[in-house]
């Protein structure tokens, strides 16, 4: 078993205030974050849906990198996006889609397996099984041939 955490201290009331995101690993510290990183243009801070998405994409790409593997195939290039959105309802709001595009490099491997892998990869990793309350979580699978960009 693995816990990781992450912890958010914000100062001021709602409208005004401003958090600040820092995980265990130090990648985020004391990061920024409110309500016009969240609602409006400001991109100097984050916000909840960015964070989330980037987390399914991580896990996504790792369960289907793993998926890959585990059928006989190496993964040379796995590129993935995730577009959350926040949509109003009632009072609040609520996440109501979540899209994935894949786009990977898998030598050897053909178009029906790879749709089949990346499915199930879809399926089976833990953000995904994690976020079933999600009215729609939709994946655009492309597989790419030719030579792997470099990892920035």
């Amino acid at each position: 078993m693995t816990e990781k955490s992450a912890s958010v201290l914000w100062n001021g009331a709602a409208q005004e205030g401003v958090g600040k995101v820092s995980t265990e690993s130090g990648a985020l510290m004391d990061y920024p974050y409110g309500s016009a990183s969240r609602f409006g243009d400001d991109r100097r801070g984050t916000n909840p849906e960015e964070l989330l998405g980037a987390a399914h994409a991580a896990c996504f790409t790792m369960a289907f990198s793993f998926a890959c593997e585990k059928a006989g195939f190496a993964t040379a290039a796995v590129d993935t996006q995730a577009h959350v959105r926040l949509a109003p309802e009632g009072e609040g709001f609520v996440i109501d889609r979540i899209a994935l595009t894949l786009s990977a490099m898998v030598p050897g491997i053909d178009e029906a397996r790879f749709q089949a892998i990346a499915l199930s990869a879809k399926r089976d990793c833990p953000l995904s099984k994690a976020l079933a309350s999600v009215a729609e979580i939709t994946l655009l699978a492309s597989l790419q041939s030719g030579v792997p960009r470099a990892a920035a």
